[in-house]
């Protein structure tokens, strides 16, 4: 997404190691967002939130890729 400064969820952390350090999920959903940084000596302007995505009931098929504008 064009930043090297990227930060994880800490619920995302949490699924990961969920079933301990033996059995990590082989796949993980994720949503990715580029979010404008508020610290005024941050190198960057921007920076990448990374967190678990929610699986909908209907199941997996058929989904895209989707551009939500969040605006915080």
């Amino acid at each position: 997404m064009g930043t090297t400064d990227v930060r994880v969820d800490v619920k995302l952390n949490k699924h990961v190691w969920s079933r301990g350090i033996r059995s990590v999920p082989r796949r993980v959903r994720v949503r990715i967002a580029r979010k404008r940084n508020d610290d005024e000596d941050a190198k960057e302007e921007l920076y990448s939130l990374v967190t678990v995505a929610e699986i909908p009931a209907e199941g997996l098929k058929g989904l895209g890729t989707k551009v939500i504008d969040d605006e915080d």
